[in-house]
């Protein structure tokens, strides 16, 4: 059996060349900001085409749906295109669970992201475990060469999407950045030369690394910037955006300066506000940070 060990020097090797042959992304002139549906997941539930509504009216530029969406029917699919466009709500991108990036889930994916629009098919999760009654599972495997080949089949799925003028991404959480035998496996992600990345700037500051840094060690690899405050409150929740200590001006800077980024996307969890409430006031002060 062929040795799947992961040396530094093979590591290093790798992602330099990643680093070296990726050309900068292209920011838009005006960077739209969109929302993670998934922020509001009952009301979407209860009322998809309700809540988009609402969300179109609130000055929402987009959507981001969630896992979900992928059982969806291609005529149901088709339903909730025509009421984006009715909207003028484009779906940016979809957040996606491992099974979109088995060779059939992919083709199914990319169906269903090609009849919404989406530029984009994000995998939500790394190798963590899921426990609880949350029924999501991340991508099998574990330490090092667990890593290795989440990127492997990542950089297949972002072959298969380039063609069809998609790009495959990553989000990020905090395990990411911490260090394996002295290696970030954020990093060994990276050596996927064509997987762009949704960056969640509160795992990253979670996780003990500097958003702005991350940014800049990757540039023209921000597909998303997923706009997340940190630390978490007094009561353990993430605080509504610009309530926290991230630095949103150097991030936002650095992202449009060097990252390549194509949409900021809000979400929200377990906030002192309801779901609807929070997203809207997350949108106030981001027009307020950013300009």
């Amino acid at each position: 059996m062929r040795n799947q060990s992961v040396s530094r020097r093979a590591f290093m090797a790798t992602t330099a060349a990643a680093i070296a042959t990726v050309a900068p992304a292209q920011t838009p002139a005006r960077v739209p900001v969109g929302l993670l549906i998934w922020a509001v997941r009952d009301e979407e539930q209860r009322d998809l085409f309700g809540t988009l509504r609402a969300v179109a009216k609130m000055g929402y530029e987009g959507v981001q749906f969630w896992a979900p969406y992928f059982y969806w029917t291609p005529e149901y699919t088709r339903q909730v295109r025509k009421q984006l466009d009715d909207l003028g709500l484009p779906c940016l991108a979809t957040y996606s669970e491992s099974s979109s990036f088995t060779p059939d889930g992919l083709i199914r994916a990319m169906e269903l992201n090609q009849i919404l629009g989406s530029q984009s098919i994000v995998a939500a999760r790394g190798l963590a475990a899921t426990t609880g009654s949350n029924p999501y599972h991340g991508f099998e495997g574990t330490g090092l060469d667990g890593y290795k080949r989440l990127a492997e089949r990542l950089q297949q799925a972002a072959e298969r999407l380039r063609a069809v003028k998609m790009t495959c991404a990553f989000h990020n959480h905090a395990i990411e950045f911490r260090k394996i035998d002295g290696i970030r496996p954020i990093d060994i992600i990276a050596g996927a030369k064509d997987v762009m990345f949704q960056n969640d700037v509160a795992f990253v500051a979670e996780g003990g690394a500097d958003p702005v840094a991350f940014i800049e060690q990757y540039p023209g690899r921000t597909d998303c910037i997923l706009c997340t405050d940190w630390p978490r409150n007094a009561r353990n929740r993430y605080p509504l955006l610009g309530q926290g200590g991230q630095p949103w001006k150097k991030i936002f800077a650095a992202a449009e300066s060097r990252g390549g980024v194509r949409s900021y996307v809000i979400t929200q969890e377990n906030s002192d506000d309801s779901p609807m409430d929070a997203v809207r006031k997350d949108l106030e002060y981001f027009r307020q940070l950013h300009g």
